[in-house]
């Protein structure tokens, strides 16, 4: 564990989460949703590039992963932190999802019932399997940094994190030169997006006072130049933003993004992300059905994915989640306690 003190959280990173979060739903209910539907009424915009939004996320990831990290003991700890942050709200949503769609007979959106099991287990990607939403990809990602994660946790140590990003992004490296490289290693390795995952680990060691910015200036510009050599401009230019927003963030210099509505949206934001994709379409084909205007429709639908994220993240997200640690630690307080008992009867 970290010797460091704690420090507060920052109320601009739920900010940033709020506004990704607001990015994904109308990229979802603009483009996606007039690809995927081209013969329904849409609301006459496009917001194209929905990857933008995504890597801002996976940079975010990147930072907050020591908020759990530096405050475990074992490799157990962190898995328990992980499955009370992820799995109470994702299977509330996955099931009410599952049910509007079925009551809505909207088939396009519908999946098989093996496909409906393995989601469950929220490892569908991992065996090429189709996600009960579309927005659940992401999730196959962030599973696949945590074990990245842990794994250097527990047999290299974050003393020498930074280092490991070197043959980290030497494997990306080989990767765009091998692109038929198996894709399961290209997964678990979380090779497409990683130079992200180590923008916001790099933003997070400077913030908390154990690295400054001359020390991490070499991986910034590795990350910079992994993604510059194997994407596109416009996604290069995006890290860059990415990395100068952060150091900002750090800095104390984005304060003024940490609108409270913002701050509430980033409070809310994984179980609003979890439902407002398949709940909002089949919300705006049935209006869309009944004549409304898609005005109507989108304005609709994002109220419901709001109200519906805000239920499921105050009656399930949050107090399931602290059920779940609070069960952990009178467990581990109980093991303890069997331990010393027992050295002491020795």
């Amino acid at each position: 564990m970290s010797g460091l003190p704690p420090r507060a959280r920052l109320t601009e990173l739920d900010a940033l989460r709020g506004v990704g979060a607001l990015c994904v739903l109308v990229f979802h209910y603009s483009t996606r949703f007039h690809e995927l539907f081209p013969q329904a009424a849409h609301v006459p915009f496009s917001f194209p590039g929905g990857n933008y939004r995504v890597l801002l996320f996976f940079t975010i990831s990147g930072f907050a992963i020591f908020f759990t990290l530096d405050r475990i003991a074992s490799v157990a700890d962190f898995a328990v932190n992980r499955v009370a942050r992820l799995y109470p709200a994702y299977l509330v949503a996955m099931a009410l999802t599952l049910s509007i769609e079925y009551l809505a007979k909207a088939s396009q959106l519908l999946i098989g019932p093996g496909a409906i099991l393995a989601n469950i287990t929220m490892l569908q990607g991992f065996a090429f399997l189709p996600e009960v939403d579309g927005a659940y990809w992401t999730l196959t990602v962030e599973i696949a940094f945590y074990v990245c994660m842990i794994a250097m946790w527990k047999w290299v140590g974050m003393r020498w994190l930074e280092l490991m990003f070197i043959p980290w992004l030497a494997l990306r490296a080989i990767y765009g030169f091998w692109p038929d490289m198996p894709e399961r290693i290209v997964m678990i390795l979380v090779l497409r997006y990683v130079p992200f995952f180590i923008i916001g680990m790099l933003s997070y060691r400077v913030w908390a006072g154990q690295r400054r910015w001359r020390q991490q200036a070499l991986y910034a510009a590795l990350a910079l130049l992994s993604v510059a050599v194997m994407e596109s401009w416009d996604v290069t230019l995006v890290a860059c933003i990415l990395l100068a927003s952060f150091a900002a963030l750090i800095g104390g210099h984005l304060r003024w993004v940490a609108a409270r509505p913002l701050v509430w949206m980033g409070g809310i934001s994984y179980s609003f992300y979890l439902i407002h994709q398949h709940v909002g379409f089949v919300v705006m084909l049935k209006l869309a059905e009944l004549g409304f205007s898609p005005w109507i429709g989108f304005l609709t639908a994002f109220l419901v994915a709001l109200t519906l994220g805000t239920v499921i993240n105050r009656i399930v997200e949050r107090p399931a989640g602290e059920a779940i640690l609070n069960w952990w630690r009178r467990r581990r307080r109980k093991g303890v306690a069997l331990a010393e008992a027992t050295a002491r009867s020795a």
